[in-house]
């Protein structure tokens, strides 16, 4: 074995690591892809609370890491095209929003080798993304955004004492919608409501749909429907047409008077859950060994609004005077 001076070696060594750190300066940003399913508050605020919580993780946007974002404005039959265009750009890992677009993900991502982190997903269970909430899939895990629904059922009773009827309008073709309106009616009867199903699979049948529960509803609770949200003008219209009010899982519509109550998950969280997931993965752990995220109670809020409330012919219970959470 032939032997170095020491100073020939030290000469090595200080190179080598010279050599390491020209590397590591000149490194290029790692790429993540964003699968949005389209543009709307909550979803948006998943995204910023994921960039925040991948920067609190050490990675800065536009130093450590950029991202390539793409939604199809709900429309998905256009979501296999847009995980393919991500897919083409290489990225260390994908972040998908809502359950349409994380199913069509993990199928087109399979064996791909690119992990996957939802947010926005109600039941990652229900929808096959997960085996189970105690751990992930393979290449794939994320953050939920499921309800406290003892909670919004006991918001909802408290702002509205005299409902007994909830009508519930969903997506039958949505596991998160089924997921949801199956534990709502678990839930109902120790809140003291029976529910109303109001299957719409179509927003053009939304008006039809919500004024057939004229006189079979005391109160609707709208979901965290891909389908229902982006419309809640349409429902809330409709349903101000029979003077059945509205408690909506979107604080959103109730800042901009459309309806008059929420009880809502803080999406921004949603997103902070994915975002440190996806760091963790980013960081070399296995994606199977990290269980979905779920809200807690404190990540949610109630808002009410009075301009939507008196248009609903609500009184305001005196109970939520000091609350903080009316808003004009």
């Amino acid at each position: 074995m032939k032997l170095f001076k020491s100073g020939a070696l030290s000469g090595l060594l200080i190179a080598g690591t010279m050599i390491a750190a020209m590397n590591s300066a000149s490194a290029e940003p790692i790429k993540v892809g964003i699968a949005n399913f389209g543009e709307h508050p909550q979803l948006n605020a998943s995204i910023a609370g994921f960039k925040e919580a991948m920067a609190t993780n050490g990675f800065a946007e536009g130093t450590d890491v950029v991202y390539s974002e793409s939604h199809t404005n709900f429309d998905t039959s256009l979501v296999p095209q847009m995980i393919a265009k991500l897919q083409a750009e290489n990225p260390k890992l994908i972040y998908t929003i809502t359950t349409p677009v994380s199913q069509i993900a993990k199928k087109a991502l399979a064996g791909s080798g690119i992990p996957i982190v939802f947010s926005a997903v109600t039941d990652p269970v229900a929808a096959k993304l997960v085996p189970s909430w105690d751990k992930g899939d393979e290449g794939m895990t994320g953050a939920s955004d499921l309800q406290d629904i003892a909670a919004v059922l006991e918001f909802t009773h408290k702002f509205l004492p005299d409902a007994k009827r909830l009508a519930v309008p969903y997506n039958p073709g949505e596991a998160n919608d089924v997921a949801l309106l199956e534990k709502v009616q678990e839930l109902a009867p120790a809140a003291g409501f029976t529910v109303v199903p109001v299957g719409i699979d179509n927003v053009n049948d939304i008006q039809q749909r919500i004024t057939a529960v004229a006189g079979k509803a005391d109160v609707i609770y709208t979901p965290a429907s891909n389908l229902i949200q982006p419309a809640i003008a349409a429902v809330s219209a409709a349903a101000r047409q029979i003077g059945v009010p509205i408690v909506n899982s979107d604080s959103s519509a109730v800042a901009n008077g459309t309806v008059p109550a929420s009880f809502s998950v803080d999406y921004e969280q949603v997103g902070l859950n994915a975002g440190k997931i996806a760091a963790e993965i980013l960081n070399g752990k296995d994606p199977v060994t990290i269980p979905p995220s779920a809200p807690s109670y404190e990540n949610h809020a109630p808002m009410i609004s009075k301009k939507a409330s008196a248009a609903f012919g609500i009184e305001i219970p005196a109970e939520f005077n000091d609350c903080g959470c009316i808003v004009e």
